[in-house]
């Protein structure tokens, strides 16, 4: 796992982000990719305008919407990466 935080957020059109890591690292991610469906917590996702919402809290280090969804830094970092998470040893993601 990286444990590196978010450290900005920036909302672009058909549901991608700008995001910035602690490490330095800038990129793009579309969250289509991330998000396998946009139901419950993540179905507010597909307005456009609730989407752009996003923001970036400090405390968690990572990104967030008003009713609380979220999504882990480690799985964002590795898509904007290309580097796996790996969990004991374990390719998970990527």
């Amino acid at each position: 796992m990286f444990m590196i935080d978010i450290t900005g957020v920036r909302p672009l059109q058909a549901r991608q982000l700008e995001l910035t890591f602690a490490d330095g690292l800038k990129g793009t991610v579309n969250l289509d990719q991330v998000i396998s469906q946009y139901s419950g917590v993540f179905a507010p996702l597909l307005d456009q305008s609730y989407f752009a919402q996003v923001r970036l809290n400090k405390e968690l280090g990572t990104i967030v919407w008003p009713n609380g969804a979220d999504i882990c830094p480690d799985v964002l970092y590795s898509y904007v990466s290309g580097k796996p998470v790996v969990v004991n040893g374990e390719r998970v993601l990527n």
